[in-house]
This record gives structure tokens, sequence and C-alpha cells, in this order.
């Protein structure tokens, strides 16, 4: 373990200029999800691309219509249906409408689309016909359409090319493709895309004291609450996620593990055995692992300027050199320590410029002043109101205190050299939630 004492942000620096993004890879639309695209992606059709319909009703010239009312109706002959995706389209002459479809390609000599509600609903022979869903409209419709109002140019038409032109950006590199994203490259026509895939995370805790939720409790057992909400995060971060059971206070089990699991990881988060006590396993196990059979990895366990989460680890194994985070055993130092550092982490494999979580500043509402110990970055757990401004403590300092940090949304930052923040002071917040 290094003597020395890190601050929190050396440390970041440490891992983040380790870190290297994932190599490029192609997917398909369904599996790209949650990806980074590499590439800018450039609109190769417009959209919409054609001029279509954007309500059920007659396609027609203004001219006739022009002056149209309930007393004075334009009586219009009914020439065809178009149906979205339909056959070849009809020539709208003067005097002439032809029943559309939402979708439907605006016929050739139509300049507008009266909505079937301004209409009589179009008679054929004096019966009534009424509209049908897009492409189960009958051919060779005949008859008239009474129409009750004016329509402009263009009205309920969407024009060639309103959404999207040829040669437009579509997306840039760097996006993030969520489901409106997939969208797009679906409508633009791309099946396959060429993206920095999800990285795969492998969280990993330690402790013989640690049961599944779920099994009873023995005596001075505890629930493993760490591996579930650190795989959460990890999802929640971007990652694909693979929680592995509690491993037992033996060094030699917890490496044959964690070697196992190399396979499937591109990060490697362990929780737990990283402080001072006797049964520290995670140092035991990795203090000096690769050191002579893959020159350059190897675990550094170092202590750091924060409160909670002063012992990490941190360093690369196996023969990928892939990168392990050391954290701590407390849940509350735990997930602390897993956003100021995994969290980043895994961004900065994705390729992401931005990895950290968003910060703000906020105007501290308590009931006393809060303390801090001096020389320490201390992250205390908080509800901030964007609306007020305000931020307010949830739970004490304790790094035990889960049941606090499932009600906070952010975390309080007090700076190394404050002891005391009083209550009216302007804070930093990191925002979580």
């Amino acid at each position: 373990m290094s003597s020395t004492i890190w601050s929190v942000d050396d440390h970041l620096d440490d891992i983040l200029g380790a870190i290297r993004p994932l190599d490029p890879i192609e997917l398909q639309l369904p599996d790209a999800q949650g990806c980074v695209l590499v590439e800018d992606v450039t609109v190769p059709v417009a959209l919409p691309p054609f001029d279509n319909s954007s309500m059920d009703g007659y396609a027609v010239r203004t001219a006739d219509v022009a002056g149209a009312s309930e007393e004075f109706p334009a009586v219009l002959t009914v020439i065809g249906d178009v149906a979205a995706g339909g056959g070849p389209l009809p020539t709208v002459g003067p005097g002439e409408a032809a029943r559309i479809m939402t979708g439907a390609p605006l016929p050739p000599g139509a300049e507008t689309v009266v909505p079937v509600e301004w209409t009589d609903g179009g008679t054929g022979g004096g019966v009534a016909t009424t509209m049908r869903p897009a492409g189960e409209a009958p051919e060779g419709a005949s008859g008239e359409v009474r129409v009750h109002r004016p329509a402009e140019a263009g009205a309920h038409v969407r024009s060639r090319g309103s959404d999207v032109q040829v040669g437009d950006l579509a997306l840039e590199a760097g996006t993030v493709l969520g489901p409106p994203q997939i969208g797009l490259l679906a409508a633009i026509g791309r099946g396959t895309v060429r993206v920095r895939p999800r990285p795969r995370v492998v969280v990993l805790s330690t402790g013989s004291e640690l049961v599944q939720p779920g099994e009873k409790l023995g005596e001075g057992q505890i629930y493993d609450s760490n591996s579930f909400a650190l795989c959460a995060a990890a999802r929640d971060a971007g990652a694909l996620s693979y929680r592995v059971g509690a491993v037992t206070d033996d060094a030699e089990t917890l490496r044959a593990t964690i070697e196992d699991q190399l396979i499937r990881a591109d990060l490697l988060v362990t929780t737990g055995g990283v402080s001072v006590g006797a049964y520290d396993v995670v140092k035991e196990a990795l203090s000096s692992v690769g050191d002579e059979d893959v020159p350059g990895s190897g675990v550094d366990f170092r202590k750091l300027a924060m409160q909670p989460g002063k012992p990490q680890g941190f360093g690369s194994i196996g023969p990928e050199h892939t990168p392990l985070l050391a954290l701590p055993g407390n849940p509350v130092s735990s997930y602390v320590s897993f956003e100021l550092f995994v969290r980043p982490a895994i961004r900065a494999l994705m390729g992401l410029k931005d990895v950290q979580r968003p910060k703000a500043r906020a105007v501290l509402k308590a009931d006393k002043a809060l303390t801090s110990p001096d020389g320490k970055r201390q992250f205390l757990r908080g509800r901030y109101d964007a609306e007020s401004g305000t931020v307010s403590p949830v739970g004490g300092s304790g790094s035990h205190l889960i049941a606090a940090l499932a009600h906070a949304d952010c975390l309080i930052v007090v700076p190394e050299a404050d002891t005391s923040v009083e209550p009216g002071a302007d804070v930093e917040v990191v925002l979580i939630g």
C-alpha cells in the first residue's frame, strides 16, 4: 500500500489517465441501444421522403374549395382512393377529389387535404361511404363529396424533407443511442451503426459475513447490498453489469474468482477488504498480482483525503490489463466511491467526453452547521431543490447509513480546508438522482 495520502482529484486523474475507450464495432440497431456513436451519421434519404397527408380526408385543389361553407359546400367528384403504400396515384383535376388516408402520398394535381370532418363523408350513388383504415380502401371509389370549409395550399400535408433533408447531420459522433436515436437511424434506412460497445463491468463483494438477500441471517451476518447497488449503478452509467456472489475472506478463493471473471470483464469492481484489518483479503490477493507474469499490471492500494471512502485500490490485472477498482466495504463508502471514480471510468470506456456527474451550487438549508474533519473532502448525502436553489442534509455522516442514501439525490461537498459549514452557506453539490 502506498503511504502517500492521495487527493480525490489526483486519484481520479490516475484512473482516467489509464482508461482507454473500447474499440469500435459495427452493431445491428437492436444491439446498439446504450452504445456511443463513433462517427457522424448523415441523412441519405429525406424525411418524409414524399409529400403525404397528415389526416384522413380528401386531396383537392385549393381553387375548388375556395369559399366553401356549410350553406354552400363545394361539390367534388371522387375519382379514387389513395392509401399509404398503395399503387399508382390518380391525378386530381379541376372539380375532382381523391379520398386519402393518413400517411398516403399527395397525388399529382392536389394542393391540399381537407379532413373528412370538414366534409359530408362522401357519397356514391346516394349512399354514404365511410373512411377505412390505410391500406383497406376499395379500389375505383366514385361518387361525390361535399366540402364545407376552404383549405389553404399545403394544409394537412407533411412536406417532403420537412423533418430532415438529404445530407443533413442526423446524429453526431459521441451520441448515446437511446430509443429516439435508434428510431431516427431506422427511419433513414440504417440497419447497422458503428459504435463503442457498452462496457462489461463485473462487480464482486467480499466478506464471510455476507448473505444473499432472501436467505436466513445467521449470527453476525448481514445481507450483501453492495454488489446489488453497484450493479444497478453500473447499468445506470451505461454499462452491462454482472454481479458475482459474495466471496469469503480467503485470498486464494478471491484471486481465483477474479481471474475467472476476466474473460467477460472490461472493468472489475470489488468492494470490501481494502483497509487495514486482519481480513482485508482484496489487498492480500491483489497487491502483487501479475507482477511477474504480466509486466505493468498490479493493483495499488492507497489512502485518500476523503470521507467516506478513505481506502481505495486501483490498477490492472490479467493479460489484457483489465482495469480494477477496489472500493471500501461500508455501503455508503462503496456507493460514494462508485459515483466519484467508477462511473467516470465506465463513461471513459464508452468514449464519452463528459464522464462525471453534473454539479451545481446550492444554499445549505440546515438546522445547524455541518462539521467535517480537517484535510479531508467530505461527501454528505442531501436533497437538492433546483427551484429554490437549496440543499438539505439527509441522515448523518456515518458510512453505514444506507437508508439515508436511499433518500438522497445529491452529495454535499465540504472542501478539505473547511471544518464547518454554516446554514445559508453556498456549497457545491454532485447530482446523483
